[in-house]
């Protein structure tokens, strides 16, 4: 097929535009082009109103895979993702993305000679829960009277009010121009300021009243990108692995067999979190990211372990570290001790 027929890849993530979650998808994207050929391209970038409706895209074909947010800094894991996971039949993390998170507090532009309202003026901002906690301090310090209004993401309170009476959008509307977010008239929404991310604020033409609101700084939010079961990236030495482990039983001392199958091979966990499992009150499954790839023996060994104490395992998939980070191995964990190991007993059994 020529380059002039040949249809753009098509690849997912949670929206609208000018999420952080966008950022990861184009910076992966970029790092996948200048791996190699496999990754080069014409792609487009389709937005999806949750995480449930991105990896639904991804089981259907739709788009070859889909970015979405797992884990942050400060908040820790996004239940919807790690939930979505859980259950997420026929789908593989392949790659994983850190976007430093920075913040503004921002509101629709004025016209010109117009200082607009001030910013102790603001009782109402529109943000994304999680957003919403990493600015609690500032908003505390700054807008204590201010009430939270929750919106799905933070581009999507930035184009509340973009397109809202006040915004740029609406305002091109109501005199006669399209604009670039043209079409019906746009309703006020119910706060007077946003929170969003500078590239959010800039796309929409907000006016920043306030900036690098985050409590944390230098808080990171992790991304994966998630795809159809196939083949597996090939191990680095540099690889996290990530998993569902539903126990047999709630009996004491069940969490401990299952973290003695990797403790005793050498294997590190990054993160563990129980999530309901939707079966009923005090029903929990472990999500989990550790070191190594399931090709590693001590990997691979901890997986026939957990196979053989839990009810259920589900694996999510093994993929580079995005910080590219070595793994260190312990002494008697390396790949060459465990085949040692099978070839000395091999011996015993007189095989």
């Amino acid at each position: 097929m020529s380059d002039t027929l040949r249809k753009p890849v098509r690849y997912g993530f949670l929206g609208p535009a000018g999420t952080f979650t966008e950022t990861a998808l184009r910076e992966r994207l970029s790092a996948m082009a200048a791996s190699g050929p496999d990754g080069v391209g014409e792609e487009e970038l389709v937005p999806f109103g949750s995480v449930e409706v991105a990896l639904d895209a991804v089981r259907a074909g739709d788009v070859r895979a889909a970015m979405v947010p797992i884990e942050n800094s400060v908040e820790g894991g996004v239940s919807a993702t790690l939930d979505a996971l859980a259950r997420a039949d026929q789908l593989l993390i392949i790659a994983e993305q850190l976007v430093p998170i920075s913040f503004v507090l921002a509101a629709p532009p004025t016209p010109p000679g117009d200082p607009g309202m001030p910013v102790t003026h603001v009782r109402a901002v529109g943000t994304h829960p999680h957003a919403w906690a990493q600015v609690r301090g500032w908003m505390a310090a700054n807008l204590p009277e201010a009430e939270h209004i929750r919106v799905s993401s933070t581009a999507a309170a930035a184009e509340a009010l973009a397109t809202g009476p006040a915004g740029p959008a609406g305002r091109a509307r109501s005199s006669g121009d399209s604009g670039p977010a043209g079409g019906g008239a746009g309703e006020a929404p119910a706060y007077q300021a946003c929170v969003c991310s500078p590239a959010a604020a800039r796309d929409h033409r907000l006016r920043v009243l306030a900036e690098g609101i985050e409590d944390n700084r230098g808080a990171v939010t992790r991304f994966v990108l998630v795809a159809r079961r196939g083949r597996l990236p090939e191990p680095t030495g540099a690889d996290k692995t990530t998993l569902v482990l539903h126990q047999r039983e709630d009996r004491p001392g069940g969490l401990l067999d299952l973290l003695e199958q990797f403790a005793t091979r050498g294997i590190n966990l990054s993160r563990i979190e129980s999530r309901p499992t939707g079966e009923g009150l005090g029903s929990y499954c472990f999500s989990i990211d550790c070191e190594g790839h399931v090709a590693d023996e001590r990997l691979g060994e901890a997986l026939t372990g957990l196979h053989r104490v839990c009810r259920h395992v589900v694996f999510l998939g093994s993929y580079p570290r995005a910080d590219a980070r070595p793994i260190p191995v312990r002494a008697g964990t390396a790949d060459d001790d465990f085949v040692a190991a099978r070839y000395w007993l091999r011996s015993l059994r007189g095989g």
